[in-house]
Order: C-alpha cells, then sequence, then structure tokens
C-alpha cells in the first residue's frame, strides 16, 4: 500500500498573507511542516502543493518536493485531489491513501499522521478518516469557532458543527462537560484516493452552506467518515497573533 501526504500551501490569505514562509526559529512553517510529515512510518511521499512560484521555490531550496496547482480551488481538498490527477498523469505512481495536512500546523505530531492512517487502513468500510480529541473546559465546547463532532459506537462521524453537540435537555450547561463526553474536531483527513477524487466533484450542499465545513458535503452525500479518537492536539496559526501566543507559550 503506498501513501502520500499532502501539505496544500497559499501564499494570499486574508488574516495572515505569506504565511507559509514566515520565520518561526531558524524555520519557515512550511518547511517545519514537510520536516514533521517526513517524520511519519507509513508516509512513502511528501509533496507540497501550492499556487504561488515564492513558496515554490522556497521548497525547492530546502529539497523538498512540490507540485504547482491552479489558483482557484476552493479548499485545500481540492488541491489535493489536483495532485493526485498530476502524479497519475505524469507518471507510474499510483497512493492508495492521500493525507491531508495543513499547512499551518508547524508542530503536528508525527504520531497522529501515522495512527491516522493505521486507522483507515484497518477500518475497510470508511472512506475517509479524521480525528477528534475530547473537549475538557467550557470555553472550547462553547466556541462557535471549535468544530464539534458526533460519533457513532463504531466511530463513524456522525455529524460535524460549529454549534456545541449533543445538546443536553434539561441540565444547566455550566454541568454539560459532567453528563457527557464532547468532542473537538482535529482538521486532518486521510482519504481513499478514489474516494478524494470523486468528492470534489460533488456540488456544494446545504449542510456544508449553512456550517461552511467541507466535511458536511461527503457526509450529504453518503461517503463515511471514521473518526480516530486522539489525546494529540494541533496548533493552527491562522493570524500573526496565534505566533505571537506560540512564541509567548515557548517562553513561559
Amino acid at each position: 500500500m503506498k501513501i502520500i501526504g499532502i501539505i496544500p500551501a497559499r501564499f494570499a490569505s486574508t488574516r495572515f498573507p505569506g504565511k507559509p514562509l514566515v520565520k518561526i526559529g531558524d524555520k519557515t512553517m512550511i518547511q517545519r511542516v514537510y520536516e514533521q510529515v517526513n517524520r511519519t512510518n507509513y508516509i512513502n511521499k511528501t509533496i507540497v502543493a501550492t499556487d504561488d512560484e515564492r513558496i515554490f521555490n522556497h521548497v525547492q531550496s530546502f529539497g523538498g518536493n512540490v507540485l504547482m496547482t491552479a489558483p482557484n480551488h476552493e479548499s485545500g481538498t481540492a488541491r489535493c485531489a489536483e495532485i493526485i490527477e498530476q502524479l497519475k498523469g505524469q507518471s507510474a505512481e499510483n497512493f492508495d491513501i492521500a493525507i491531508n495536512i495543513q499547512g499551518d500546523e508547524p508542530f503536528i505530531q508525527p504520531q497522529l499522521i501515522d495512527d491516522l492512517v493505521a486507522f483507515l487502513v484497518e477500518n475497510k468500510t470508511f472512506d475517509i478518516a479524521t480525528a477528534a480529541k475530547k473537549i475538557t473546559d467550557a470555553r472550547t465546547l462553547f466556541n462557535p469557532n471549535v468544530v464539534k463532532v458526533v460519533l457513532s459506537e463504531s466511530s463513524k462521524g456522525l455529524y460535524f458543527s460549529r454549534q456545541t453537540i449533543p445538546y443536553i435537555r434539561g441540565t444547566e450547561k455550566e454541568h454539560w462537560l459532567g453528563e457527557q463526553d464532547f468532542y473537538k474536531h482535529i482538521g486532518i483527513y486521510a482519504f481513499r484516493t478514489k474516494t478524494l477524487l470523486e468528492i470534489v466533484k460533488s456540488p456544494v450542499s446545504p449542510l456544508e452552506k449553512s456550517e461552511s465545513l467541507e466535511q458536511l458535503r461527503w457526509l450529504y452525500n453518503d461517503y463515511t467518515i471514521g473518526v480516530l479518537k486522539t489525546d494529540f492536539e494541533t496548533v493552527g496559526i491562522d493570524t500573526p497573533e496565534d505566533l505571537t501566543d506560540i512564541y509567548t507559550s515557548l517562553d513561559s
């Protein structure tokens, strides 16, 4: 079984332009992500997918694999799918599983990636796999910027929402954490490549449009999403302030 790790990286971020090239210590963000992915045991090839020549040239400068993609992709998932199509057309390389690793998570744990690969390989009924971490504080639980997920007994994702789900009837919100397990979605995906190429062709669903969550399109179209429970946390950098917070935490 061949597995590829793909890191979508855009220069034009509304909240943090040039984010992949920002320095964290002596290395850029994108180099740190790339090196973390290369520390995994299961990924056979790592590629940065970008639409910007500055990122392309930088990845090449540190010896990384990088391919240019179209500038008009609406999501990192679509950018990953283009990479699979390019590789099918350019060489004999065919991959069974593609991992979409966020380009703004320089401290992603290699073990989390390996765990997710193993989870999808072992659970053959799932088309897609992602991860979730148990929520332990009320601030996270009721934050609409934190995506929550509810699971079936077999670890199938039933629904993802910015709302706090499930709702606990008849209990004051300050007691919810003591009544029910809640899970925060961790934004990493493992796709069977056949599934990846299919889902990017499906139209935006009403659920996705309502919550601005692309995984709801996949559920709407009856793809199964397995959810790996993990203790690993991820730290995404969306704004310059997030970077400042990281430096502050490292110094404290």
